[in-house]
């Protein structure tokens, strides 16, 4: 994760409820850039779905060993595993199914390297195996690299898979207008406070756990209980 601003996403007035047609229907994979984007950018639809049992699982796309200096190595690798796995816990209110892919912090694959490629495959088989109908993932224009890598990652899997498949996006660092024609999605509230417990798994990114390194800005732990998702049809 990177600096960045809270997001602001306009037109939550005129977004659709996930419980109306046909998406209250419909089982979600989320994909994570890293442990903790999970619960900022995507918590209510994690805890909406997975009450109504439409969640397939999570998929985080990095390893999140960037957010501190090298020498803390695979101990915060294993470290950040175990939050989101809190983490999860906490919105879901149960175990969640869960796929680390293990990309390099902050060193992103591209569509046509091996790595790409074969992450693509193994996604497209979670989701035929799952039988996934939709993918939430960070926006493509968003400021950090592996935020922009799963978005990418993403709709690689829906064009390459069987399955017809719908791809939301949701904002985590930064503010960006909506394209025209975009349909919103707004979950319904999770109870108060959930998303700030949640967000307290994480330690190693909002505290001074791990010594110095990456700090989650005060701002962005003030969250709201809903989540708003946009979906552009391209």
């Amino acid at each position: 994760m990177g600096p960045g601003r809270p997001a602001v996403v306009s037109g939550l007035l005129r977004a659709t409820s996930l419980s109306a047609r046909p998406w209250r229907s419909l089982r979600w994979l989320v994909i994570a850039p890293h442990p903790d984007d999970e619960t900022l950018g995507a918590g209510a639809l994690i805890h909406q779905t997975a009450r109504e049992k439409r969640l397939a699982g999570i998929a985080y796309l990095t390893d999140g060993s960037g957010s501190h200096p090298a020498s803390a190595g695979r101990g915060l690798i294993i470290t950040r595993k175990r939050e989101a796995a809190l983490a999860l816990r906490r919105l879901a209110g149960e175990p969640v199914e869960t796929l680390h892919l293990d990309w390099r912090d902050a060193s992103p694959s591209h569509p046509g390297n091996v790595l790409f490629d074969r992450t693509c495959r193994r996604l497209v088989a979670l989701c035929a195996a799952q039988r996934v109908d939709a993918i939430a993932v960070t926006a493509r224009h968003e400021p950090h690299c592996d935020h922009a890598a799963a978005a990418r990652l993403a709709y690689a899997v829906r064009d390459a898979s069987r399955r017809p498949l719908r791809i939301a996006e949701y904002i985590v660092w930064g503010e960006r207008p909506l394209p025209r024609g975009s349909t919103l999605l707004r979950t319904q509230p999770m109870p108060a406070g959930l998303r700030r417990r949640a967000l307290a798994a994480h330690r190693s990114q909002i505290g001074a756990s791990r010594g110095p390194g990456f700090r989650l800005p005060r701002a962005f732990r003030r969250m709201p209980t809903t989540d708003i998702l946009y979906c552009t049809g391209d």
